[in-house]
């Protein structure tokens, strides 16, 4: 080592570990501890250094306001302590203030209605992803929740669309749809069906009336062709 090693090392204990006697009444702490690592000690007593604030400007606009020093909006500032201390304090208020939406949420939630949409094997480990790309929409006007998806296994080409009316004991017409693309932007029908073949990349609403869609033409060559389409929902 060399004496600007040495230096250093002493310079270190020297301001951060002096006899502190103010201290010798509390059980192992006769020195002052390194002053970044009693942050983060996951124990609820004071700091042995706590932070001087006298030039802080967010603790002094808070002493002088008097709206601000009392407000319940404020997490309460906790200088002599931890931040693991004030992380589990935080979070129990955060777990407070969510407990009593879950409870009314959750007693509220019921099920409706049941559908099939379809089945897989056993086996969860080989079953693929077959749910896709489900996308909610709100007609505020008619009162009816619409989900888009598509399905991958057998159904590339269609987009499904499922319709619930927000009144869980009224019903609508139709209540679930496919619509197939497939080969319909074939220029002729001397086109070989398998020729130009569109499944749904995505689809969401555009607004009450209108889906919008992103089509992918299925063929082999790199340069794959890709369609923007508006679809009237009637």
């Amino acid at each position: 080592m060399t004496q600007k090693d040495i230096t250093f090392v002493a310079d270190f204990l020297t301001e951060h570990f002096n006899e502190a006697p103010e201290l010798y009444n509390r059980k192992g702490k006769y020195f002052n501890v390194e002053r970044v690592g009693q942050y983060l000690k996951d124990e609820d007593d004071d700091l042995v250094s706590p932070p001087n604030t006298d030039g802080n400007q967010w603790v002094n606009f808070l002493k002088n306001s008097t709206h601000l020093k009392e407000s319940p909006l404020l997490f309460p500032y906790y200088p002599e302590k931890s931040l693991h201390f004030v992380k589990r304090q935080m979070e129990g208020v955060i777990d407070q203030c969510l407990q009593k939406p879950a409870d009314v949420i959750g007693k509220s939630v019921h099920q409706a209605v049941c559908m099939s949409l379809y089945k897989t094997s056993q086996s969860e480990d080989s079953t693929p992803q077959l749910f896709k790309l489900p996308f909610l929409w709100n007609d505020k006007t008619s009162n009816i929740h619409y989900v888009l998806f598509t399905i991958l296994e057998n159904s590339v080409s269609k987009i499904h669309i499922l319709r619930r009316h927000t009144d869980t004991s009224r019903s609508v017409s139709n209540g679930i749809l496919a619509v197939e693309f497939g080969n319909f932007l074939n220029n002729s029908i001397n086109e070989s069906s398998d020729s130009r073949w569109y499944s749904c990349l995505d689809a969401h609403f555009y607004d009450d009336e209108t889906i919008t869609v992103v089509l992918k033409e299925s063929v082999e060559q790199e340069e794959k062709e890709r369609v923007l389409a508006q679809l009237p929902l009637s």
